[in-house]
């Protein structure tokens, strides 16, 4: 593990504040890879040129995402209603549009840039200069949203991954109708059709430490959403506007981000049947139980255990605080 990763000052120079210098006297991930397939171009960051200020949101994927997002967006925003977030904050190493139309965009962008990720830390470059937010959800969760993700995925949807040139590895192909298969398949194939769970997870759990990540879990947004964008607030340094404040929560509600769904979701949710709504589907933990056996659900909390530290299997199944 240890050759993942380097020192800031074997890095060249850096500036160094009251906020970074911990991150001098730590060891700083670097990227050892890439990850090209029918989603990834992780070849994006290597020319990404980052400022100050910038915010990486990160995740595995259907992990809260996209309410990271609009939360983040309603702190820089002030509440404002009707951010077009989805172009605001592109996810970068998709690899559509192609790196060669992307990079210009999110150049000229002149608000504080907040992007997304789905790679793990080790496919990244990472800055000192930025701030990542890590979101964990159980991934029995996860695959039961990937699962109305991956099968209301329209001819387009298919056509842009599969066709457009520069796709590594396999297409994808269509799920299997029942979500009991595509669980089995994900977890026996750790992540097929997507990319591996556990990894993702491990390598953003190992820097859970540094002092410009912060770790959120779904659950915890969901127990405490008020008390959460506080936090993230603070992470971020961005003073909260106390008038604004009721605006910020009433727009980071599901309820609102449902029924404002285009604006949230890739080029409107033209992907999917039944439109951006569907992307933005129940934002419900547990709907697994009435489906997984006892034994099923033992299986994954097996695997998660030998995947994960304990720590971090525990925080992933039930967020709270990092112990």
């Amino acid at each position: 593990m240890l050759d993942r990763f380097k020192s800031l000052s074997d890095l060249g120079p850096s500036r160094i504040s009251a906020k970074n210098i911990f991150i001098t006297m730590t060891a700083l991930p670097i990227k050892t890879r890439e990850l090209q397939s029918h989603h990834f171009d992780s070849t994006i960051w290597n020319d990404f040129v980052f400022r100050d200020d910038d915010i990486i949101i990160a995740t595995y994927a259907k992990s809260g995402t996209t309410w990271v997002q609009q939360i983040v967006s309603q702190l820089l925003f002030k509440g404002e209603a009707g951010l077009p977030v989805a172009e605001m904050s592109p996810w970068m190493d998709l690899r559509l549009p192609p790196k060669e139309v992307k990079l210009p965009l999110v150049a000229a962008q002149t608000h504080r840039r907040f992007i997304k990720t789905h790679l793990p830390v080790d496919a990244l470059v990472f800055s000192s200069k930025a701030k990542y937010i890590y979101i964990g959800r159980d991934g029995r969760d996860v695959v039961w949203s990937m699962f109305n993700h991956h099968l209301n995925a329209n001819e387009s949807w298919y056509e842009a991954l599969n066709n457009t040139p520069g796709r590594v590895g396999p297409p994808i192909e269509r799920p299997p109708k029942s979500v009991l298969q595509y669980f089995q398949e994900w977890l026996d194939q750790d992540g097929y059709p997507w990319w591996s769970f556990w990894e993702n997870i491990r390598s953003w759990w190992e820097i859970r430490n540094l002092p410009n990540v912060c770790m959120l879990h779904f659950e915890n947004l969901k127990v405490d959403m008020p008390g959460e964008i506080r936090r993230i607030a603070e992470f971020l340094d961005i003073s909260i506007d106390e008038e604004c404040w009721e605006d910020i929560l009433r727009h980071c509600s599901f309820d609102y981000m449902k029924a404002n769904a285009t604006k949230s979701v890739p080029l409107g949710g033209a992907f999917w049947d039944g439109g951006a709504q569907v992307f933005i589907h129940k934002g419900q933990n547990g709907r697994w139980r009435e489906v997984l056996s006892k034994s099923e659900s033992k299986k994954y909390e097996r695997i998660a255990q030998e995947e994960l530290t304990g720590e971090c299997a525990h925080w992933l199944a039930h967020g709270g605080e990092l112990r």
